[in-house]
């Protein structure tokens, strides 16, 4: 049994190594852009690709058939909704121009536009609505044609209301009645 089970390790941890090899580079760049750090110094990015990573690596074999760049990608992209706060907007210059997005709207542009995934399945990923979905990405996609277009724009604007700065306990806003 102890020979059954070294052998099945050994094979999972050369298929797993086989598939960070080939898809390790792309899924790197996409943590990059979700972080929006430059390339050259892409700490958070590799953290939250690691983290990722030993998800997928964790349920490595309960994949049966689902295609491991896929539930990266999943992982990937739930684990940097769950931590956004730490990639807030706006970066310092040299950062690109997605740090000038919100956190929500980079996940949005890079899941749509660079990763090719369908407005009906970002948007369950997500846990929004197919129209939300495609507003946060026509937002973003204008932000990034004119960087002047939304300067003025509220940074607590995608946090839910009782989180806002300025959100007092009890005041209307904190309660999510109002402003």
């Amino acid at each position: 049994m102890g020979r059954r089970r070294a052998a099945r390790d050994e094979r999972r941890a050369r298929e797993f190594a086989a598939f960070v090899a080939g898809a390790g580079g792309r899924l790197l760049h996409v943590a990059t852009l979700l972080t929006a750090e430059p390339p050259q110094r892409c700490v958070a990015a590799e953290r939250l690709l690691t983290a990722a990573l030993a998800g997928t690596y964790a349920r490595w074999d309960q994949l049966r058939g689902e295609d491991p760049y896929e539930r990266t990608r999943q992982e990937l992209a739930a684990r940097f909704a769950h931590s956004a706060w730490r990639h807030r907007r706006p970066g310092p210059p040299g950062h690109g121009p997605l740090a000038a997005l919100t956190p929500r709207e980079r996940l949005v542009l890079v899941l749509r536009l660079h990763e090719g995934v369908a407005e009906e399945v970002t948007a369950a990923t997500l846990g929004l609505s197919p129209d939300r979905v495609r507003a946060v990405c026509a937002r973003a996609v204008a932000v990034l044609r004119d960087p002047d277009h939304d300067r003025d724009r509220d940074p607590d604007r995608d946090r839910p209301r009782d989180q806002r700065a300025g959100a007092a306990p009890g005041s209307r806003a904190a309660e999510g009645r109002g402003p």
